[in-house]
């Protein structure tokens, strides 16, 4: 009896279905890759490797977020701040004077970091999809403030994901930017408010005339 069905064509079928099934797998990891909480989720809160308190060093201490995260204006990324940026506080020296506890167990891998050089392994906790194109030293310039996308650093004692960092959550921003700017010197400033006389809505016109702001909304704004 004649085969119904050619080889080229069996040849053809078990190739596309072959294809479907790779492109169905590549399709569900590629979903629960970007689902876990550190893409997606407000809220996630690693157990980070130190002990390392926002609500102590920016709430209570007052210190400058660009003190830590030294590249905040001039780069693409945020940087985590090295080993030795710690230990200019917390080392022996100046523990007396500041009432800095530098031989405090908590501190234990950072100093050993800073004898072995080897830095230590901050769980990272946000973090854009790598398809999605983000340049951290535009935003700061422009006069978007860290809680606008951070959350109030200064009262967390464990830093967590506190902002969606969705593609409609960026677009609302990008269509209202006045809930977002500020004065470019109170960038870093979690407390900031507008000064008497003066609105988010007033100081963001000021900004957006005075830098011509127009913030992208087409698809090649953020994926390109």
């Amino acid at each position: 009896m004649a085969a119904i069905f050619s080889r080229g064509f069996d040849r053809t079928v078990r190739n596309a279905t072959l294809g479907l099934v790779l492109a169905g797998g590549l399709f569900v990891a590629g979903f629960y890759y970007y689902a876990y909480p550190q893409y997606t989720r407000v809220g996630y809160q690693p157990e980070q490797p130190v002990p390392f308190s926002h609500q102590l060093h920016v709430g209570q201490l007052g210190m400058d977020c660009r003190y830590c995260h030294q590249h905040v204006e001039t780069s693409k990324h945020a940087n985590v701040p090295n080993t030795q940026v710690c230990m200019n506080c917390h080392n022996g020296v100046d523990a007396g004077k500041a009432n800095v506890k530098g031989n405090s167990p908590l501190l234990s891998l950072v100093r050993e970091s800073w004898k072995s050089k080897e830095p230590v392994e901050w769980k990272r906790i946000h973090k854009l999809p790598e398809y999605s194109y983000f340049d951290h030293s535009i935003h700061v310039n422009r006069g978007v403030g860290c809680v606008n996308c951070h959350g109030q650093l200064n009262e967390m004692k464990v830093v967590y994901h506190d902002k969606p960092l969705t593609m409609g959550w960026c677009l609302d921003c990008h269509h209202n930017l006045d809930a977002a700017l500020r004065p470019r010197t109170e960038v870093t400033n979690p407390l900031w408010k507008p000064e008497a006389g003066q609105t988010k809505e007033s100081v963001s016109d000021d900004l957006k005339k005075l830098l011509n702001l127009n913030p992208p909304a087409h698809c090649g704004g953020c994926h390109r």
